[in-house]
């Protein structure tokens, strides 16, 4: 069942600089199937967020249209409802923060929505702990770590209930052990929750673990596939500007140092299983 479809979807800006029309997306079509993990992937300006933001209606398509679970995102009506489904995370959560304490903040969207105290009660005590922060419900969120107030915001969006959770670069402000605890939450989303995840990235190694790898370049989609498809391919990858992960890094520099490894080892796991037979083999 396809969860988010994108056709033809095209959007532009006028430069404040020198008021030219920058071209943003060039006629996507793309599909999201419900109950996957997508990445995005893309240099900045490639079109990535841009994207993101069209997927819950904060953005309108200029030409062409996207589709939530079959609701056009151009229908005024239906917005509140394509919102419902599809919640939002971004980069910095201090701008998703709206309470001094981190269970009024998790309560603050299903109260606006109008659902009772015992749901709300509910919604709230179970988000805080699908994201491993219910022990810090009556901290004041100012105090947590980068990290930490990232997943209070998740937990503010999961308290929707959506069909589907949009992270835009929600990494790109924390430090290594913070983007570790965000990214293990977003696995629990896909993997135990069965929630639809699409990731925005830079970061190659986050993107891994998903089901479905989607690179964009100036406004188009110029690979799609699954994660060992794409970063196989290296050349395609850094046209673009984009690293590999580090685990593929290895693998080639230990290939090009004459160790038979295969390009496919992706994972960490994978990674040292393949070293770990290679160097068995030929001692």
């Amino acid at each position: 069942m396809v969860q988010i479809k994108t056709d033809n979807l095209q959007f532009s800006y006028t430069s404040a600089v020198d008021s030219e029309q920058k071209i943003v997306l060039r006629g996507l079509d793309l599909e999201i199937e419900k109950g996957t993990f997508v990445a995005v992937l893309g240099h900045n300006g490639s079109g990535k967020s841009t994207l993101a933001k069209h997927f819950n209606a904060i953005l309108l398509p200029q030409g062409g249209a996207v589709y939530v679970g079959g609701l056009n995102t151009s229908d005024e009506s239906l917005i509140l409802e394509i919102r419902r489904r599809v919640g939002m995370v971004f980069q910095n959560p201090d701008n998703q923060i709206v309470a001094t304490v981190v269970e009024e903040d998790v309560a603050f969207a299903p109260e606006n929505l109008g659902y009772p105290p015992a749901e709300i009660r509910r919604r709230v005590d179970e988000a805080l702990q699908n994201v491993g922060m219910y022990e810090y419900r009556n901290h004041a969120p100012h105090l947590l770590s980068g990290g930490q107030k990232q997943r209070v915001a998740i937990a503010g969006v999961l308290a929707m209930e959506p069909e589907c959770v949009v992270f835009d670069e929600p990494t790109a402000m924390l430090d290594p052990k913070g983007r570790e605890s965000i990214v293990k939450v977003i696995r629990k989303l896909r993997n135990e929750l069965g929630v639809t995840v699409v990731l925005i990235t830079h970061h190659m190694d986050e993107a891994v673990s998903a089901d479905r790898v989607v690179v964009m370049s100036s406004g188009e989609i110029i690979m799609d596939g699954t994660p060992r498809e794409v970063f196989m391919d290296e050349i395609t990858l850094r046209a673009a500007g984009l690293d590999i992960p580090e685990t593929t890094s290895l693998i080639h520099s230990l290939r090009e140092d004459g160790m038979d490894l295969p390009l496919s080892a992706l994972t960490v796991e994978e990674c040292a299983e393949a070293i770990f037979v290679a160097m068995k083999e030929g001692a």
